[in-house]
Parts: structure tokens; C-alpha cells; sequence
């Protein structure tokens, strides 16, 4: 693939190679039967609102920032491998308790199962941010090795998941639309994919102009797509135009955590990447409980908030007074399907 040329009348050619590969990749990372004996896993239990994961290379300040931000002691030291197993913690902010995960590092190859790294990469997977810890003394042959390690077990960072209607059908053939003009995918191409992965019925529609890999991970199916942060840590061993150059790249936050600078930022910069919001629930003939506020994700409905405070509250939905940014004017009655925004008050009315 390296050697073909990339053109119009190799580029079915190429398609297939990839999917191929793609199909080849997949059964070394996941042998098929029965092996030998599990070895112990290091995931712990889901707890607070949102899950973060410390990703990177041994020693480049993962247990340093856990113990930093959190309280908890993770053993520190000048030698690589101090972390050996899954060390959690939580960060308190604006009222959200968010899970932070110290995972050991990991090495190059870690895909292949080097140096546990199928298993650090695995609880990666089950989280909702990847905060990845950067050296901002080293090159950026780093991140590029880390990027690679997590593109071949199937983590799509900063991406959001291909416009690709696709279902597997029990007959009628290979159904193919588009609705818009696609310049690296083709019918046939599709066709010989999905041939290639046996699938002989299905039901494509395309609405974006995507990319052969981009198809091939919605024909997978087991892609993960997760934000990812870049955090360059120890920045106060380089000079200042290193560290400007390094904070103007997307995603990226730069910190030093021996000497305390820019932690605060990171935080807060979690959070909005997060994606959280706050909700605040309301008694009728009282004041709204702003200490004790409801975290949900962006996007949230009333019908949401009914379910946080207790599923059986939804049956007994009459209607919602609402006040806040969402609401057209104070106070607004709204329904179920109604979309929260940050600092709302709501106030559920049941039947009678």
C-alpha cells in the first residue's frame, strides 16, 4: 500500500487493501477460540458523573497530577513503572464528582499486549475523556506513537462517528444510497467491502462525504469515538516559545504539576470538554437548592432530570415550571422533550 500510487484508478484498489487489512488487523488483536488462562484486570467501578483516563509513556507525571488534584496517593519516583496497577481518584468541580483513572504506562506496541498495555488501553475504552499526558521536553514522536497505539484497538479520538445509516439485512441484497456527492466511496466499492466481510444484505445510506476507513469502521461496528485533551506536562524545563508554540495546538492544555502552574485551567478545561451541566430542582412556594444541584450531560431533557432524581417519576409527569437560559420566559411550563441548559431551575408538577 505504502508503494501504490494514490490516484483515481488506484483508489479501488487501495479500498480494498484497507478493508482487508482492516479485517486481518482485527483478528490479531481479538484470536478467536479458547486461550489460555485470563490474566488479572485492573478496571474499577464506575463511579461520580464522568470518567477520565490518564493516558501516556512511563513517567511523564500522571501519578504526580492524580495526587495533585485529588488526594490520593499514587506512588511517585524517578524510575519508569512506578504505576503497576489502576489507581482512581475523584475531582470535585462545580459540584461534579469526576472519576480520574491513573492507568500504568504505556509502551510502544502496547496494541499487540505489550507491557499490559491491552489492558490499560481496554479501561481507556469505558471512559468519556482520554486526558493524555504529554513530556513537553520530548519531540512529538510521542503523541504520534500514543495516537497509533490507540488508532489500532479501535479509539477514534476527536472524531465525531461517520453519517452512515448501515443495518444487516436477512435477504434482498446490498441496498446503496447517497445523498450527497461522494469522491473516495463507490457503490461497487461498497459492495466488494462488505463481500469481503461476508455480509451479502444490507442497507447503506451515506450522508456525508465519508472516507474508506470511515466505512469500514461503521461496517466493524466496535469503534469507539472518545474527546481526547493533550496535557504537556513539565513545562517549566523549556523556554517560552516552546511552551506558546505547544499551548496554540487544538485540544491541548499545558501544565507542570511539580510547580503547581496552570493545574487550575486543566480542570476547568475538563469540564467544558465534558460536556456537563447543572441543574437545579425547585419545591413549590421555595427557593431552588443550589447547593445540592443536579450534573447532567449537554443535551439533557426535562425527562432526564425526572430520572435523576427517580425513575418513577416520569409516570407521575403532569408538566415542568421552568427558569433559565432554555426558557422563552420566566417561568415557562415545558414537557418531557424540553432541552436543559446550564444553571436551569425546573420544578416538576405531578398528576393529581
Amino acid at each position: 500500500m505504502a508503494r501504490t500510487q494514490k490516484n483515481k484508478a488506484t483508489e479501488y484498489h487501495l479500498g480494498l487493501l484497507k478493508a482487508k487489512l482492516a479485517k486481518y488487523r482485527a483478528m490479531l488483536l481479538e484470536p478467536q477460540g479458547k486461550g489460555g488462562a485470563k490474566g488479572p484486570g485492573f478496571d474499577v467501578v464506575r463511579s461520580g458523573d464522568a470518567r477520565v483516563a490518564l493516558i501516556g509513556f512511563p513517567s511523564v507525571g500522571k501519578s504526580t497530577f492524580l495526587s495533585k488534584m485529588t488526594g490520593t496517593k499514587s506512588e511517585v519516583a524517578a524510575y519508569e513503572f512506578t504505576t503497576l496497577t489502576c489507581i482512581p481518584g475523584k475531582i470535585h468541580y462545580n459540584g461534579a464528582d469526576i472519576q480520574l483513572l491513573d492507568l500504568p504506562g504505556i509502551i510502544e506496541g502496547a496494541a499487540q499486549g505489550k507491557g499490559r498495555g491491552r489492558q490499560v488501553i481496554a479501561v481507556a475504552k469505558t471512559a468519556d475523556l482520554i486526558l493524555m499526558m504529554l513530556d513537553a521536553t520530548k519531540g512529538p514522536r510521542q503523541r504520534e506513537l500514543l495516537e497509533i497505539e490507540l488508532e489500532a484497538v479501535g479509539i477514534r479520538i476527536n472524531r465525531q462517528k461517520p453519517n452512515i445509516y448501515f443495518k444487516v439485512k436477512k435477504g434482498g441484497g446490498i441496498s446503496f444510497n447517497a445523498t450527497c456527492k461522494l469522491t473516495h466511496l463507490s457503490e461497487r466499492m461498497v459492495y466488494q467491502i462488505l463481500h469481503s466481510y461476508k455480509i451479502h444484505n444490507a442497507e447503506v445510506l451515506v450522508r456525508e462525504d465519508h472516507t474508506v476507513d470511515e466505512f469500514i469502521d461503521v461496517v466493524l461496528g466496535n469503534r469507539k469515538y472518545i474527546r481526547c485533551v493533550y496535557c504537556y506536562n513539565k513545562i517549566d524545563q523549556i523556554s517560552l516559545e516552546e511552551v506558546d508554540s505547544l499551548a496554540r495546538q487544538p485540544y491541548t492544555v499545558v501544565v507542570s504539576c511539580e510547580a503547581d502552574l496552570n493545574l487550575d485551567y486543566l480542570v476547568e478545561y475538563l469540564w467544558k470538554s465534558l460536556a456537563l451541566i447543572r441543574a437545579y430542582t425547585k419545591k413549590k412556594g421555595q427557593y431552588p437548592d443550589f447547593e445540592g444541584g443536579l450534573v447532567l450531560r449537554a443535551g439533557s431533557t426535562v425527562q432526564d432530570v425526572c430520572l435523576h432524581i427517580h425513575r418513577s417519576l416520569v409516570n407521575d409527569f403532569n408538566y415542568a415550571l421552568l427558569w433559565g437560559k432554555s426558557a422563552k420566559h420566566s417561568p415557562q411550563r415545558v414537557g418531557l422533550t424540553h432541552v436543559i441548559e446550564d444553571e436551569d431551575v425546573v420544578q416538576i408538577v405531578k398528576k393529581r
